[in-house]
């Protein structure tokens, strides 16, 4: 199994097959617009612009588990282009923990337990690392923003593998 085994739908109900991320590094992030820490979108839009034509694609997932996003599909989309300018993919509002966790962030809890093993998301903002070859690498904090891990994104950006190389990466676990 691997995250490109995954499908998730976007904010205007499109399937999206994972696998159309394949060969990417990608920063998978648990948002939501009512939260004290929703300013972390501009700092996840700088990256990506920054860094999306070396191969990053940040992936917003909201939630509304800790009742931090109330809104719809429309609404969540509205708020992200006007508040932010948000360019990078949002898919539609997830359970990241509990009986109904969607399957995707299952798969990213386990391969990256939070602190002391914990698989529990414990606040927006949450962020998963994913190499080139679809290995989760790193999962950050809330309070870890955009900028405190773009040394370890574009350490990621530079170790693209070559056809006879392992996918070097970040494997420490934190959050």
């Amino acid at each position: 199994m691997s995250i490109y085994d995954f499908t998730a739908t976007l904010l205007d109900g499109t399937p999206k097959p994972l696998s159309d991320y394949r060969d990417k590094v990608l920063l998978v992030v648990n948002v939501a617009s009512n939260c004290g820490l929703t300013p972390q979108y501009t700092g996840l839009e700088a990256i990506y612009q920054r860094h999306q034509a070396k191969g990053l694609v940040v992936l917003g997932f909201p939630s509304n588990q800790f009742a931090q996003e109330p809104g719809d599909a429309e609404q969540i989309q509205q708020f992200c282009t006007r508040n932010y300018g948000v360019s990078f993919p949002i898919f539609a509002k997830v359970e990241v923990n509990g009986a109904n966790t969607h399957p995707l962030y299952a798969y990213l809890k386990a391969q990256q337990p939070g602190f002391l093993g914990s698989q529990d998301i414990k606040w927006n903002f949450t962020k998963f690392l994913v190499d080139w070859s679809g290995g989760v690498r790193r999962r950050y904090g809330p309070i870890e923003t955009p900028e405190m891990i773009e040394g370890d994104i574009i350490a990621m950006l530079r170790d693209r593998p070559t056809a006879d190389q392992p996918t070097p990466g970040v494997s420490a676990s934190i959050g």
